[in-house]
């Protein structure tokens, strides 16, 4: 077997699920044809990114409003690269406007190219409409959750589940070789702090999650910071973040989650992998008000924003989102991790019975997508 298949991702998380997804598609077929547009991780599998996509990470209607001409350049030379290069497939990776945009152009220039979503929209929390656009553009969605596929059902769209991404691309951290390395004590309460991924986020909840947490060292003088900085905001974080705190980069990330007594955290992929290490997490989040405005008034269906919660029915992690998203709020619900260990292994246990609803312990999500790849590519 042999052929051609086009990544697209946008972002960083798109990214790291591109380089798994070509990782698994390599060993099922070295001689597979692969090419794309993505980062570095997609680099490291051997393909080159013929778009830029930096700046493309944005969330929100006025971020997206001063972005839009970047991303209507970088989507008109995606296409371009993609009919360029006539694979047989093209595989769009999550940033639902970007690839939405990517997966028009292609269709209505060569029909004949097969088009897999890898990840849908969140049309079960916003937007259930966008379930009818989808079916209408592309052949196959890969899905994380078995909950999204009636959206899809009424428009006859095929749908593969795969997981939760982070389930299968768990490696359990080690957390005491962490303390050692960067001279923690076993005994010494460690607090994570994760602002997210896009540079908006960066701006928007990175400085109310320091300050909350610096307000919990203010009462705990032996309290330790630690961030894990994605490489694309690496420099933003560094310049957010107070002298004391230990920044640690992404390579280390499993055995710092691993290591945290407690977790600050903005909403997103970033609170399963925490949760998977076993440690407890506090959520916060914040858009902008004219989205936020936007999002309660027509979009939200969802009652949470974290995955977890979702899967669980139930309030898990605590969601400190939007008019809630203070300081005060965000360090009453930390400090209670914090001081109070049988809390925090209550709040633990409720995590874990969530991470089993999201399918933990099932096929890497980068093989199920494989297969499906595969399987639309031979179809």
């Amino acid at each position: 077997m042999s052929g051609k298949i086009f990544l697209v991702a946008a972002e960083s998380s798109g990214d790291a699920l591109g380089a798994d997804l070509a990782r698994v598609l390599k060993q099922r077929d070295p001689t597979l044809e692969l090419a794309g547009v993505g980062g570095a991780l997609m680099e490291a599998q051997g393909i080159k990114s013929q778009v830029d996509i930096s700046g493309l990470a944005v969330l929100g209607f006025v971020d997206g409003l001063l972005a839009y001409k970047r991303v209507k350049i970088a989507v008109e030379a995606a296409v371009a690269a993609i009919l360029a290069a006539k694979p047989d497939v093209v595989v769009l990776i999550d940033s639902w406007g970007f690839t939405l945009r990517v997966a028009l152009g292609v269709r209505a220039a060569a029909p004949e190219i097969k088009l897999v979503k890898y990840v849908g929209p969140q049309v079960w929390a916003t937007r259930p409409g966008r379930a009818k656009t989808l079916a209408a553009t592309v052949d196959h969605l890969i899905c994380i959750h078995e909950f999204e596929v009636p959206f899809y059902t009424p428009y006859n769209l095929a749908c593969t589940v795969c997981g939760h991404p982070a389930l299968g691309r768990f490696k359990q951290g080690d957390g005491a070789a962490f303390r050692t390395k960067h001279g923690l004590a076993p005994n010494e309460k460690l607090l994570l702090v994760l602002p997210g991924s896009r540079p908006s986020e960066i701006r928007r909840i990175g400085p109310t999650l320091w300050r909350g947490a610096e307000l919990l060292k203010r009462d705990r003088p032996d309290l330790r910071l630690v961030v894990v900085a994605a490489s694309a905001v690496r420099d933003a974080v560094v310049a957010q973040a107070p002298a004391s705190a230990l920044i640690v980069d992404e390579s280390e990330k499993e055995a710092a989650f691993a290591a945290a007594t407690a977790s600050l955290a903005a909403s997103g992929t970033v609170t399963t992998e925490v949760a998977l290490q076993g440690a407890p997490l506090v959520i916060g989040y914040k858009l902008g008000w004219i989205t936020w405005a936007l999002a309660r008034a027509f979009l939200l269906k969802s009652k949470y924003t974290t995955l977890m919660n979702v899967a669980a029915d139930a309030e898990v992690a605590p969601e400190i989102i939007q008019t809630r998203f203070t300081v005060a709020n965000l360090a009453k619900a930390a400090a209670s991790l914090l001081d109070d260990p049988a809390k925090r292994e209550a709040q633990v246990r409720a995590q874990n019975e969530a991470l089993k609803k999201m399918g933990r312990g099932g096929r890497p999500a980068s093989e199920i997508a494989a297969d499906a790849v595969l399987g639309v590519m031979r179809g």
